[in-house]
Protein backbone atom coordinates (compact mmCIF):
# COMPACT_ATOMS: atom_id res chain seq x y z
CA UNK A 1 0.00 0.00 0.00
CA UNK A 2 1.19 3.20 -0.65
CA UNK A 3 0.39 6.34 1.48
CA UNK A 4 0.43 10.04 1.09
CA UNK A 5 0.82 11.25 4.72
CA UNK A 6 0.12 15.05 5.55
CA UNK A 7 1.00 17.56 7.88
CA UNK A 8 -0.44 20.87 7.66
CA UNK A 9 -1.03 24.44 9.64
CA UNK A 10 -4.69 25.20 10.31
CA UNK A 11 -4.56 28.18 7.81
CA UNK A 12 -3.87 25.21 4.87
CA UNK A 13 -5.74 25.41 2.12
CA UNK A 14 -7.08 22.34 -0.20
CA UNK A 15 -4.14 23.96 -2.65
CA UNK A 16 -1.43 24.06 -0.07
CA UNK A 17 -2.47 20.31 0.34
CA UNK A 18 -2.60 19.47 -3.29
CA UNK A 19 0.53 21.27 -4.00
CA UNK A 20 2.45 19.34 -0.93
CA UNK A 21 1.23 16.15 -2.32
CA UNK A 22 2.14 16.84 -6.04
CA UNK A 23 5.61 17.39 -5.10
CA UNK A 24 5.90 13.78 -3.10
CA UNK A 25 4.09 11.87 -5.26
CA UNK A 26 6.19 12.68 -8.52
CA UNK A 27 3.51 11.28 -10.16
CA UNK A 28 2.49 8.06 -8.09
CA UNK A 29 -1.10 7.40 -7.08
CA UNK A 30 -1.26 6.65 -3.06
CA UNK A 31 -3.97 4.30 -2.23
CA UNK A 32 -4.75 6.33 0.66
CA UNK A 33 -4.05 10.07 2.75
CA UNK A 34 -2.65 9.69 6.13
CA UNK A 35 -2.60 12.30 9.06
CA UNK A 36 -2.83 12.43 12.66
CA UNK A 37 -5.71 11.76 14.60
CA UNK A 38 -6.35 15.60 15.94
CA UNK A 39 -5.54 16.75 12.03
CA UNK A 40 -7.81 14.44 10.47
CA UNK A 41 -10.82 17.15 10.15
CA UNK A 42 -8.93 18.87 8.20
CA UNK A 43 -7.62 16.76 5.52
CA UNK A 44 -11.15 15.02 5.77
CA UNK A 45 -12.48 17.35 2.54
CA UNK A 46 -9.66 16.91 1.09
CA UNK A 47 -9.90 13.00 0.83
CA UNK A 48 -13.20 13.27 0.03
CA UNK A 49 -12.58 15.48 -2.69
CA UNK A 50 -10.56 13.04 -4.38
CA UNK A 51 -12.02 9.65 -3.50
CA UNK A 52 -8.86 8.90 -1.00
CA UNK A 53 -9.60 7.01 2.57
CA UNK A 54 -8.63 8.58 5.41
CA UNK A 55 -5.92 6.55 7.66
CA UNK A 56 -5.71 8.05 11.10
CA UNK A 57 -2.80 8.10 12.50
CA UNK A 58 -2.36 8.29 16.75
CA UNK A 59 0.31 10.60 18.59
CA UNK A 60 2.29 7.88 19.97
CA UNK A 61 2.18 5.49 16.86
CA UNK A 62 3.46 8.51 15.14
CA UNK A 63 6.44 9.39 17.95
CA UNK A 64 7.58 5.53 16.90
CA UNK A 65 8.96 6.00 13.56
CA UNK A 66 11.96 7.27 12.52
CA UNK A 67 12.00 9.72 10.23
CA UNK A 68 14.80 11.30 8.21
CA UNK A 69 13.31 15.03 8.25
CA UNK A 70 14.10 16.27 11.66
CA UNK A 71 11.86 19.51 12.03
CA UNK A 72 12.51 22.13 14.93
CA UNK A 73 9.32 23.45 14.13
CA UNK A 74 7.74 20.49 14.09
CA UNK A 75 9.15 19.28 17.13
CA UNK A 76 8.19 22.23 18.90
CA UNK A 77 4.59 22.62 17.68
CA UNK A 78 3.57 18.01 17.68
CA UNK A 79 7.05 16.61 19.08
CA UNK A 80 7.32 14.45 16.35
CA UNK A 81 10.36 15.61 13.73
CA UNK A 82 7.86 15.44 10.26
CA UNK A 83 4.25 14.93 10.86
CA UNK A 84 4.06 13.99 6.93
CA UNK A 85 6.85 11.26 7.27
CA UNK A 86 5.39 9.74 10.35
CA UNK A 87 1.78 9.36 9.28
CA UNK A 88 3.02 7.93 5.98
CA UNK A 89 5.12 5.13 7.44
CA UNK A 90 2.47 4.89 10.44
CA UNK A 91 -0.28 4.14 8.01
CA UNK A 92 1.76 1.78 5.88
CA UNK A 93 2.36 -0.58 8.33
CA UNK A 94 5.24 -2.34 10.24
CA UNK A 95 8.26 -2.35 7.52
CA UNK A 96 7.09 0.44 5.52
CA UNK A 97 9.76 2.98 3.92
CA UNK A 98 9.79 6.51 2.42
CA UNK A 99 9.39 6.58 -1.43
CA UNK A 100 9.48 10.68 -1.31
CA UNK A 101 10.28 12.47 1.97
CA UNK A 102 8.75 15.47 3.17
CA UNK A 103 7.90 18.05 0.45
CA UNK A 104 6.77 21.63 1.48
CA UNK A 105 3.92 23.91 -0.56
CA UNK A 106 5.17 26.74 -1.88
CA UNK A 107 3.25 28.87 0.60
CA UNK A 108 4.67 26.74 3.51
CA UNK A 109 1.31 25.67 4.88
CA UNK A 110 1.53 22.00 3.86
CA UNK A 111 3.82 19.23 4.05
CA UNK A 112 3.78 15.42 2.44
CA UNK A 113 5.16 12.67 1.88
CA UNK A 114 5.09 9.18 0.57
CA UNK A 115 5.64 5.60 1.92
CA UNK A 116 5.47 2.34 0.65
CA UNK A 117 3.86 -0.77 2.92
CA UNK A 118 5.87 -4.00 2.38
CA UNK A 119 2.70 -5.73 0.84
CA UNK A 120 2.73 -4.07 -2.56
Amino acid sequence: MIIAGFGFRVSATADSLADALAQAAGGRRPDAFSTLVEKADGLRAFADARGMPLVTVSQTAAARQDTPTKSPASMQAKGLHSVAEACALAAAGDGAWLIAPRSISDDGKATCAIAQGPDT
